[in-house]
């Protein structure tokens, strides 16, 4: 396991106790720093938000937090009074970012011991010693110090896309062993997880990717790095863009259909849109296994663990047909869930195709000034069917052509006047 020189007489289980007791030691200085400096109760910016709908498993602004709320409804039960709710909460973060801690120094350990072996050096102290230098840096450090001490989802995040990143190193040593693939499962678990975090635990693929790639050709080309790349990237784009969007399509689209053609009950077409999915699982999962088309069985279980880690998102339309309090967007159906996934109550964002900067200036197309937008379905109990309430024909404004492109800069629909500025005088 990367310290194959070491001396018979210390043994590899000496090295690796010995690493598991300082991970666990970093561990508690990182808990106890960040315990005693713990924000006593909310922050004056979204803190206050997520310890209330966490406390109350409430509706939150999109994308929505569903398990960050989960969690943080179980910290909020160790509250002794209602004005300690917002300290329990908080101490969500101090636990998460301890952790970060210790899968931080568990990784570094393993990226230390593959460089050591390469250069024929072997020396277990240095190792424990280099990690633990750059845990504590890590632990001390200004941004994830703040984020450790208050209601926010960031610290829970770094601990998916940490713990993520260290089962992929897992997986990487595995990778020879018949079971080896077990690491991948758990990876797709915590990516589908992650999603009811914060959307940054995607970010985590590519590097996995690369993990892969530098394991299985040792010395890349330029061509096959390149290839590498852009396959890991499009592994992201197809979860992000692609898997969960369209599920919850699926769900919206049967939901409407089911009720209003066939007449059933509302939430009947989510329903049996489940019952599809999970016995288009349970067959295919079978069937693959049946006739070892091994990678096409692989790939089916790493999307149902997505799947079902991503399933923390039904709190959201359970919690939001409770009426509750804070009931944002009030995402109480398949439609309204999508629509709350994609952030669709925000101005529109455009990664690698649309409208440049000089935009705000140039105004709407001359030829088609508006364009058409998604049309909003709402329920009707009297008809006991779903109905359009705004088809929004030609509701949208369409940017000017001849100001669009690939890769658009930043900008902003407000145009910024420079009337108010003056230049400086000589004195």
């Amino acid at each position: 396991d990367g310290i194959r020189d070491q001396p018979r007489s210390r043994g590899l289980g000496d090295v690796y106790k010995r690493q598991n007791v300082i991970g666990w030691l970093l561990f508690s200085v990182a808990l106890i720093t960040y315990g005693l400096t713990v924000e006593p109760t909310s922050s004056y910016w979204d803190a206050g938000e997520y310890i209330s709908t966490s406390a109350k498993l409430q509706v939150g602004h999109p994308p929505g937090a569903p398990f960050y709320q989960m969690m943080g409804a179980i910290f909020a039960l160790f509250a002794s009074d209602n004005e300690s709710i917002a300290i329990a909460v908080n101490f969500l973060s101090v636990v998460s970012s301890a952790f970060v801690i210790l899968f931080l120094f568990w990784s570094t350990t393993l990226f230390l011991q593959k460089i050591f072996r390469k250069n024929n050096f072997s020396n277990s102290l240095n190792i424990i010693l280099s990690a633990s230098i750059g845990a504590l840096a890590f632990m001390f450090s200004d941004s994830f110090w703040f984020n450790a001490v208050e209601s926010e989802v960031y610290a829970l995040a770094m601990l998916f896309l940490s713990a993520t990143f260290w089962t992929g190193l897992r997986w990487e040593k595995d990778f020879d062993n018949v079971r080896g693939d077990r690491w991948l499962l758990l990876i797709a678990f915590l990516i589908g997880l992650s999603f009811g975090v914060h959307f940054m635990g995607l970010l985590v693929i590519p590097a996995i990717g690369m993990i892969y790639f530098f394991k299985k050709h040792p010395k890349p080309n330029l061509k096959n790095f390149i290839l590498a790349n852009v396959f890991s990237v499009a592994i992201l784009l197809f979860i992000f863009k692609l898997l969960l969007p369209s599920t919850l399509g699926l769900f919206g689209y049967l939901e409407v259909f089911f009720v209003n053609t066939i007449g059933l009950p509302f939430d009947s077409g989510t329903i049996i849109t489940a019952v599809l999915l999970i016995v288009f699982f349970v067959f295919s999962i079978r069937y693959t296994r049946k006739n070892n088309l091994y990678n096409i069985n692989t790939f089916l279980l790493c999307v149902m663990f997505i799947l079902i880690g991503f399933s923390s998102w039904l709190m959201i339309p359970i919690r939001s047909n409770a009426n509750t309090v804070i009931n944002e967007n009030s995402p109480s159906d398949a439609r309204a869930l999508l629509a709350y996934y994609n952030l669709e109550q925000y101005p529109e964002t455009h990664l690698f195709y649309g409208p440049m900067f000089s935009d705000a200036y140039a105004g709407q197309d001359s030829e088609n000034p508006y364009k058409d937008d998604k049309p909003k379905y709402e329920r009707d109990e009297k008809t006991k069917k779903y109905f359009i309430v705004n088809d929004w024909e030609s509701g949208k404004i369409n940017s000017n052509s001849d100001h669009v492109g690939f890769l658009p800069r930043m900008w902003s629909s407000e145009p910024v006047s420079y009337t108010h500025l003056t230049l400086p005088t000589k004195a």
